[in-house]
């Protein structure tokens, strides 16, 4: 008679980022997808040298925020998103593609991807991020 406890088909849970409290005053926690999409958002918004132990982590995008808007600040920012991307989530995601629009006197940021664990191979998930006076996050 074996002694291993049944496998529970339970989805894999995360520790939600930023760290906060569920409504029964535990560790909030969230599902693949929403951990996925938190960890891009880190990438993107985290600059080189703000993690002690991670110097060199994040995108670097902030740098960019008072250079002239035009097509090379767009490209700039596409290459850098692109790389921070594959080099820090490489073994996550894999990034379909990266667009950087200039929207009025903001850049927009759409990151298309699809995580490496997705039970479907067309399963996209889309991050958008627009910088300037109307910045925001739209998943």
């Amino acid at each position: 008679m074996s002694t291993a406890s049944p496998r529970r088909s339970v989805p894999p849970r995360h520790v939600a980022f930023p760290l906060r409290l569920d409504a029964r005053g535990r560790t909030a926690l969230v599902d693949d997808s929403v951990y996925v999409a938190g960890l891009v958002e880190q990438v993107l918004f985290t600059g080189p040298g703000e993690r002690v132990n991670r110097p060199d982590f994040g995108s670097g995008v902030a740098r960019l925020v008072f250079a002239p808007l035009d097509d090379a600040l767009a490209e700039t920012t596409r290459a850098l998103v692109q790389g921070a991307l594959q080099q820090w989530l490489a073994d996550l995601v894999r990034v379909e593609d990266v667009q950087v629009t200039a929207v009025d006197s903001a850049l927009e940021v759409v990151v298309v991807y699809s995580p490496l664990y997705a039970s479907h191979p067309d399963q996209r998930r889309t991050v958008t991020v627009t910088g300037g006076p109307t910045a925001g996050v739209t998943p």
